[in-house]
């Protein structure tokens, strides 16, 4: 390895389109998909930079002992298992992927919804058990509601852009950003996104601001009965609140691609009590965290990480 060659360790599986770009770009790799933290942690001494997923913690245990450490790449949008303070602190440059998946997550979350709109997932069932209910399910038209969006970045104005398509009224707030109303959404306070939104989807990375945001408060301050998106962070939403909320019918349906634990086998009683409810509601449609994971993503996120890690060579 040239020493005027940075070197990153890749600590969790990627796509192979990556190894090829990082090696166009000057870059030494060594990929270990499998190494543990504790394997990571003593691995890390002589590498510059360092490529993850979500499987690794980067906090300040591990920044300690790695010295060298430049940058870290992160292959996805959320950075909410780095310590940012801390990486900050020690001059560590954070690179992450979040334009590499916002179509993938666009068009998922209006997936999500249409199918929930038009009873897709439901008809398709009673069908294929010999059941032909036209008027059960009826649906509701996308275009005749008004969507209010939680976050404007990467994923959000994906997903504006798609919506503004169907011709309905988007609503945008983004406590981050001034002025960012466009052609497809219309700058708005959290207040008239709660007094107006028919449809409320989450686009904000997970913070402790965030966490629990969508709680039994939250619920109650929407104006109106509201279909939920959340394919942003499952702690972002409170599932005890979002079934009360169903149940009280200031609920009207649910799209969930992520949950507050994705460890399915081992779920809280309280936790497991609102995903068995969940999972049996004709409301509510459920994926596994896949809305940004599609063919095509997979290997634009190495394209987006790889040409904002070519910074650290200029």
């Amino acid at each position: 390895m040239s020493q005027n060659t940075p070197s990153i360790l890749i600590a969790d599986e990627m796509h192979p389109s990556l190894f090829t770009m990082l090696t166009d770009a000057g870059f030494a790799f060594d990929y270990q998909p499998t190494i543990t933290r504790a394997e990571l942690i003593s691995a890390l001494t002589p590498f510059d930079g360092l490529i993850i997923r979500s499987k690794t913690t980067v906090d300040a245990d591990l920044l300690s002992q790695s010295p060298r450490l430049r940058f870290i790449g992160r292959a996805g949008a959320g950075l909410d298992l780095i310590d940012l303070d801390e990486t900050d602190r020690r001059g560590v440059q954070v690179f992450h992927a979040g334009e590499g998946n916002r179509d993938a997550v666009a068009e998922h979350a209006v997936g999500m919804l249409l199918g929930l709109l038009a009873n897709i997932l439901k008809a398709d069932r009673e069908v294929r058990q010999g059941v032909w209910d036209r008027e059960g399910n009826r649906g509701y038209e996308l275009g005749s509601l008004t969507v209010g969006i939680i976050g404007y970045g990467n994923n959000g104005s994906a997903t504006a852009r798609r919506l503004s398509g169907f011709g309905c009224r988007v609503l945008a707030y983004d406590k981050y950003r001034t002025h960012y109303g466009d052609a497809y959404v219309q700058e708005a306070s959290l207040e008239q996104i709660m007094a107006d939104a028919d449809v409320l989807s989450l686009h904000i990375p997970l913070t402790p601001d965030t966490r629990q945001l969508v709680n039994d408060s939250f619920i109650s301050q929407m104006s109106r009965p509201f279909y939920l998106i959340n394919i942003a962070r499952g702690e972002i939403t409170s599932l005890s609140a979002l079934v009360r909320g169903l149940e009280q019918g200031k609920v009207r349906g649910a799209c969930l691609d992520v949950l507050e634990n994705e460890k399915l086998a081992r779920l809280t009683p309280d936790q497991q009590t609102a995903f068995d409810y969940l999972r049996q509601s004709e409301r509510v449609v459920l994926t596994p965290h896949v809305a940004g994971w599609t063919h095509e993503s997979y290997v634009r996120i190495n394209e987006v990480l790889v040409r904002q890690i070519r910074q650290v060579k200029s």
